[in-house]
C-alpha cells in the first residue's frame, strides 16, 4: 500500500511581515503587535487563511518575547481574526467581511488615474486574444500525444540542473537556434543560419520585437483585411498607421500595392494560411509581393503560424526562401505544434539586420528562458519532432473532417465555408439568415461554445459577418453537441430578425 507522505511545511509569506512597533508608547506591546496585525488583515496586507510566523519566528524577527507574541495571537483568535490549528500554527480566519468593507471603501477613484495612450488604444480595442477556456471550437486548443509527453519528460530530466545557471545569450540557446535552422531549411524551404534566429515568447512576442525595431510611430503599414488582431494592435500600439489590403480566394490582392508606391515602410502577411480567411496567397503573388518589397524598399513581415498543418498537396515555398533581396522577415512559433505553454517563437532576420534586433531585444526579457528551449532543441534535433507532426497533422485532419460533417449536416442553412486544406481553423460566413457576428459568438459563449466573430477583424474594408470555428483535439461527442448549439443560437436569431 502506497504511503502518503504530508508536504513538508514551509514558511508562509507573511513571515516578512513586520509589525508597527513604538517602544516608547505605554501602550503594551501585546495590543500593539495584535492591532498592527489586524489592521494588516483588514486591509488585505495578510490575507484570509494566510497562516501567521510562528511564534518562535516571530520571537526572533521582531525582537519581542515569545510571551509577548503567544498573547497578541491570543487576543486575535479570541476575536475572531485568527484561528489555531494543532500542530500547524495560527492561521488567520477565511471570511473576513470586514476587511472586504475596508478593501471595497479604500479604492482609489480610477477615472483620475493616467494612462498612456498606447493603453487607451489597448483597452478601446478589446481582446485581440480568444478565451483560454477549452471549449469546442475554441482556436489553439492542443491533443496531448501519450508518447510525446513520454519523450517531452525524459528529456526535460536532462535539463534540471540550476546549479550552473547564468545569464544567457539575448538571441537564444544555440543548440535551439541550429535546430530550428535545420528544421526550416528542409521542411518549409528557409535560407538562414541559426546567427540570424532570435528566439521570443511565441509568436505575439516576435511581432512585437520586430514593430519596435522597424517601425517608427507615423509609419504606414501595410496589412491583410481582414487581419490577426494581436498583430493589427502590435503595429498600432508602436504609432504605425494601418491600411487593409483586401483577401480573395487567392491571398492578399498584391495588385493594390502598387497604389502605395514609396509610402509603406512594411506589409504584414499570412501567406501559408490567411488569418482569419484562410486562403494561400498563390505564387504569383508571392512573386508580386517581392517585387514590391525590393522597388519600394520596404520590408515583408511573413508570419508563417501553422504551415505544418496542411492537408491536402504540398505547400508553397515560404517567402523568406524565395526572396533574394533579403526583405523578408519570417516569423515562426512552436505552441501550434507542440505545446503553448512552452512559448517558444523565433523571428528569423536578414543578416544585415542581425544587430538592430539584437540591440531591441534585452528591452523586452534580457533573454528568453533556456529550459523549454534546451528541451525544443533535443526534441527537434533528435528526429521525434517529424513523428509528432505526422501524429497530430491526421490527428487534426479527423477533427477537420468531424467539424466539417457537423456543419454540411445542421447549419447549412445559416453558414457557408471552405474545406481548409491547411491549418486548424475555418470561418463560416452568414448565409443572410442571421446578421451580428459578435451577438452570435456572445449567446453561443452562454452554453459552452467558442466561436470567434470575424467583423471586428476588418481594417479598412466594410466588416463582414463571419464565424471562427477551431478544430484542433475536437472530438465526435464534442463536434455533434457544439453544433446543435451553435444551430439553436442562429436560429433563434434568425428568428428574430425576420
Amino acid at each position: 500500500m502506497p504511503i502518503h507522505r504530508q508536504p513538508r511545511r514551509r514558511e508562509s509569506p507573511v513571515h516578512s511581515f513586520q509589525p508597527v512597533l513604538d517602544r516608547t508608547s505605554p501602550s503594551p506591546a501585546a495590543r500593539q503587535i495584535y492591532l498592527s496585525i489586524r489592521t494588516a488583515i483588514l486591509s488585505g496586507q495578510i490575507r484570509p487563511s494566510a497562516r501567521l510566523p510562528s511564534t518562535r519566528l516571530a520571537t526572533r524577527e521582531w525582537q519581542m518575547s515569545r510571551g509577548v507574541i503567544t498573547e497578541a495571537y491570543e487576543t486575535l483568535i479570541a476575536e475572531g481574526y485568527a484561528h489555531s490549528v494543532h500542530g500547524s500554527g495560527t492561521f488567520v480566519v477565511s471570511n473576513i467581511p470586514q476587511a472586504q468593507q475596508k478593501t471595497a471603501q479604500s479604492l482609489p477613484d480610477h477615472t483620475e488615474r493616467t494612462i498612456s495612450k498606447a493603453a487607451r488604444k489597448a483597452l478601446l480595442a478589446g481582446p485581440s486574444f480568444g478565451s483560454s477556456v477549452q471549449v469546442p471550437f475554441a482556436t489553439g486548443r492542443v491533443v496531448h500525444d501519450v508518447r510525446t509527453t513520454e519523450v517531452l519528460r525524459r528529456i526535460a530530466g536532462r535539463h534540471l540542473n540550476f546549479g550552473e545557471d547564468h545569464y544567457r545569450n539575448v538571441q537564444g540557446e544555440q543548440s535551439l537556434r541550429e535546430a530550428i535552422a535545420a528544421y526550416l531549411t528542409a521542411s518549409r524551404s528557409v535560407r538562414c543560419d541559426a546567427s540570424q534566429i532570435f528566439i521570443t515568447s511565441g509568436t505575439q512576442q516576435a511581432i512585437d520585437l520586430v514593430a519596435r525595431t522597424l517601425i517608427t510611430p507615423g509609419d504606414r503599414v501595410l496589412v491583410e483585411d481582414p487581419c490577426y488582431p494581436g498583430a493589427r494592435h502590435a503595429f498600432e500600439l508602436h504609432g504605425a498607421e494601418l491600411t487593409g489590403i483586401p483577401v480573395d480566394e487567392n491571398g492578399m490582392q498584391t495588385a493594390l500595392l502598387q497604389s502605395f508606391t514609396g509610402t509603406a515602410s512594411a506589409v504584414y502577411v499570412t501567406p501559408s494560411h490567411q488569418y482569419p480567411a484562410g486562403a494561400a496567397l498563390s505564387l504569383s503573388r508571392r512573386l508580386e509581393l517581392l517585387n514590391w518589397a525590393k522597388a519600394n524598399r520596404s520590408w515583408i513581415i511573413e508570419d508563417d503560424y501553422d504551415s505544418e498543418f496542411r492537408y491536402d498537396g504540398r505547400p508553397l515555398a515560404s517567402l523568406q526562401g524565395l526572396d533574394d533581396n533579403e526583405r523578408v522577415i519570417y516569423l515562426g512559433t512552436f505552441s501550434k505544434a507542440l505545446l503553448p505553454s512552452f512559448r517558444v517563437g523565433y523571428a528569423i532576420v536578414p543578416r544585415d539586420l542581425v544587430a538592430a534586433f539584437a540591440a531591441m531585444r534585452p528591452f523586452l526579457d534580457r533573454f528568453p528562458p533556456p529550459f523549454q528551449q534546451q528541451v525544443l532543441a533535443d526534441f527537434l534535433s533528435e528526429g521525434y519532432f517529424s513523428s509528432h507532426l505526422r501524429r497530430l497533422r491526421e490527428s487534426y485532419r479527423k477533427s477537420r473532417d468531424l467539424l466539417v460533417a457537423a456543419l454540411q449536416e445542421r447549419l447549412a442553412g445559416h453558414l457557408t465555408f471552405s474545406v481548409p486544406s491547411q491549418g486548424i481553423h475555418l470561418i463560416g460566413r452568414s448565409t443572410g439568415s442571421w446578421h451580428d457576428d459578435r451577438a452570435a459568438a456572445a449567446a453561443a459563449a452562454e452554453g459552452g461554445v467558442k466561436v470567434t466573430p470575424v467583423s471586428p477583424m476588418h481594417v479598412s474594408a466594410a466588416p463582414r459577418d463571419g464565424l471562427l470555428l477551431g478544430f484542433s483535439a475536437l472530438t465526435s461527442s464534442e463536434a455533434d453537441q457544439a453544433s446543435a448549439l451553435l444551430l439553436a443560437t442562429l436560429d433563434n436569431m434568425a428568428a428574430r430578425q425576420r
